[in-house]
């Protein structure tokens, strides 16, 4: 499933990147527009996801032609989680001012992320039961509920206007959540919630 599942990743992300615009539409209205054509949101969308995609499906191109790539890319393949890791605490740890400032909505924000993890773990695990799905395929699920993309959105977030300043202090700590919530749900779906025995 883990193939499966990592070919799904770039449709997904795809298919959010089409509908923002319908995002920022319903929560913006006209002033959507602005936004999106902005300088600064174009250039991070293109620094930032597209070409990292142009790059990674050339190497993935090149990897199946010379050894030498596919060893350089087995190499690289451990390195996004860690530097994922201190990326996200670098940029959280700039918005230490912005985060004591709106420290009280964002205790209510980190208990709705957090709850969005319990119920899209809970949500796989109900799925697997009702399509009778193996173990492996109901934690797919689960995972795959429970991620977001925020780490995508954070840097577009950083280029928003001064006025955005919330939205980007809610933003980092989401991707906060989200990594660690990635951290207990490799234990806790496969260990307790998605045991290898049954699902139900």
């Amino acid at each position: 499933m883990r193939p499966l599942a990592i070919a799904a990743t770039p449709l997904l992300l795809l298919v959010q990147m089409i509908a923002l615009p319908v995002y920022l539409w319903l929560f913006l209205g006209s002033e959507w527009l602005h936004l999106t054509l902005s300088p600064a949101l174009l250039s991070a969308f293109l620094g930032i996801i597209a070409l990292p995609l142009l790059l990674a499906w050339l190497t993935e191109h090149a990897a199946h032609r010379y050894v030498a790539v596919e060893l350089t890319t087995h190499a690289l393949s451990l390195m996004p989680v860690p530097l994922l890791a201190v990326v996200v605490l670098i940029i959280a740890a700039t918005q230490v001012t912005q985060v004591l400032a709106l420290r009280q909505l964002l205790w209510q924000a980190v208990l709705i992320f957090v709850g969005f993890l319990i119920v899209a773990g809970l949500l796989g695990r109900v799925l697997g039961g009702l399509f009778k799905l193996p173990p492996a395929s109901a934690r797919t699920l689960a995972f795959s509920f429970g991620t977001r993309n925020s780490f995508v959105m954070l840097p577009i977030a950083l280029t928003l206007p001064s006025g955005w300043q919330a939205a980007v202090v809610v933003i980092v700590c989401q991707s906060l959540v989200e990594l660690f919530g990635m951290v207990a749900f490799i234990r806790w779906v496969p260990g307790k919630l998605l045991p290898e025995r049954v699902v139900s």
